[in-house]
């Protein structure tokens, strides 16, 4: 039998605690180190932070000091689940890399990070192929629902001419940081003058769709536009990191447009709320195909956000430890599916 996947954990907010159970309830890994700032973390066992069964896979003791558990052939794969932005994670990303460490991110951004910054792509590129080790930045949504799904399911398709994608979500499963993001709890005003000054980022992911969009078509769009627009509650919502009163910001509807040859081609709508069923609205994705075929996909309600994030980067971990060196993205790697057997037997052993 090989030997377990080494894992380590960088980032045990909501995404990273969750990644980490979910890791410890599968066969094969072993999870080796755990990276947080939260002072009610640091110092105790991962089992006690993550409330899991104690075994040897759950043992490590949580700390800030990164050194401890970033360092050469420690570990296989390091799960970083930190911040929204490249530029954020980029430093943290460099250091696994240069260890040795495959790396599976949540950043946004990096679900196609070439859509904002090519030259610092092209850096973890190098790095990455320098220590023989692969990066990956993916999610349910961007990395999975409004583009890797859309882009497959074109597959079956002889023309497109037009393409619309919405995801209709609710946002309490996730952490402070997302709920910072989207705005909510603040006032009107302030959600506006947030857009304005950048402090409202919304959904990250718009841009990023769009990229791997232009690389999966081999085509350029000749415009993109975003816009950002406040979802207020007219009744009181809550979850356990949030909550709101009547007329305040429930969340974000985000809309974008990609033209081609001067012609609308993609839209997205992507409307964030916090409890959206307290004004009964439901969720789904919905995924329409203008082209021979006509394709309608309906899913409701939606796929949950948190878990299938958490879900879709642990069951990439053996394709990203597969894979060639270098930076990659969702186009790059196999199809996603779950780990329902051993995870060592998914792993190549030239790779391991």
């Amino acid at each position: 039998m090989k030997r377990k996947v080494k894992v380590v954990i960088w980032g045990l907010g909501s995404m990273g605690s969750g990644i980490a159970k979910m890791i410890l309830s599968k066969k094969g890994f072993t999870i080796i180190g755990a990276i947080d700032l939260d002072p009610n973390k640091v110092g105790k066992k991962l089992y006690e932070v993550l409330g899991v069964v104690e075994n040897e896979d759950s043992s490590c003791i949580v700390t800030y000091n990164f050194k401890e558990f970033i360092k050469t052939d420690f570990a296989d794969v390091c799960m970083i689940a930190t911040a929204s932005f490249t530029k954020v994670v980029f430093p943290q990303i460099k250091v696994a890399a240069e260890a040795g460490m495959n790396v599976v991110t949540t950043a946004e951004e990096m679900s196609y990070p070439r859509a904002l910054d090519s030259e610092l792509s092209d850096e973890m590129d190098r790095i990455a192929k320098e220590n023989n080790v692969s990066i990956l930045g993916t999610g349910v949504n961007p990395g999975f629902i409004m583009d890797l799904m859309v882009i497959a399911l074109t597959g079956v398709c002889d023309t497109v001419e037009g393409i619309n994608v919405a995801r209709i979500n609710d946002l309490a499963c996730f952490g402070k940081a997302v709920m910072t993001e989207q705005g909510i709890g603040l006032k009107p005003k302030e959600f506006i003058e947030g857009v304005k000054n950048n402090t409202i980022a919304g959904h990250v992911g718009f841009i990023q769709s769009f990229g791997m969009f232009e690389e999966a078509f081999k085509i350029k769009f000749n415009g993109v536009i975003q816009e950002k627009e406040p979802i207020l509650t007219s009744v009181p919502r809550s979850t356990d990191i949030v909550s709101i009163e009547p007329g305040e910001v429930a969340g974000c509807r985000q809309l974008g447009y990609a033209k081609l040859d001067g012609k609308e081609f993609i839209t997205m709508e992507h409307p964030q709320q916090i409890r959206p069923e307290a004004e009964t609205v439901k969720t789904g994705d919905y995924i329409t195909i203008n082209g021979t075929p006509n394709i309608n996909l309906s899913i409701q309600p939606e796929i949950p956000g948190g878990i299938a994030t958490i879900a879709i980067c642990v069951n990439m971990i053996p394709h990203v430890i597969n894979a060639t060196s270098g930076l990659k993205t969702m186009l790059d790697l196999p199809i996603p599916r779950a780990i329902i057997g051993d995870v060592r037997d998914l792993v190549e052993d030239n790779n391991y």
